[in-house]
């Protein structure tokens, strides 16, 4: 019996009692959440009022998917959590890598990553294109790269 969330409205900032109720967490585990993760830190104004950016609503929404969907302790909810920031810091790195290793033309100037050795400049162009990239920042940073790679092939 899985409750659905509702979908988080385009706004800057969310009160904790509007987290409350997007994440269908109360807001005392959303202090006590605070404490344990450190990913999570709102910014705080006049009178201490707590106000979550758009990101923090969605790791709140992790911490919870781990925490009682999955069964994961507070502790290794944590070490999840860091293990995912690691893999998405090494997959930033490795696509930044990648891009820098391409001259103007897209050629591939060398082959660090383990992608096939294409004669194609274009498929090798694509490979890069979507090797790693399966988090939001990552993927509108391939639909940018690919319309400018249009622009250019006109």
């Amino acid at each position: 019996m899985e409750k659905s969330l509702p979908p988080i409205p385009a706004k800057r900032y969310f009160t904790i009692g509007e987290v409350g109720e997007l994440c269908d967490v109360k807001p005392h585990v959303l202090r006590y959440w605070e404490q344990e993760f450190t990913q999570l830190r709102p910014v705080k104004r006049r009178g201490n009022r707590r106000y979550y950016q758009h990101h923090e609503v969605l790791m709140i929404r992790r911490i919870s998917d781990l925490l009682y969907s999955q069964g994961f302790t507070i502790s290794g909810a944590r070490n999840q959590l860091q293990e995912l920031a690691q893999a998405q810091r090494k997959a930033a790195q490795l696509n930044g890598q990648e891009l820098t290793q391409m001259d103007a033309d897209g050629e591939l100037l060398e082959n660090s990553t383990g992608l096939s050795e294409s004669s194609n400049p274009s498929v090798r162009s694509n490979e890069l294109l979507n090797h790693s990239l399966t988090f939001p920042a990552q993927q509108s940073l391939r639909n940018e790269l690919l319309e400018i790679r249009e622009l250019l092939s006109v």
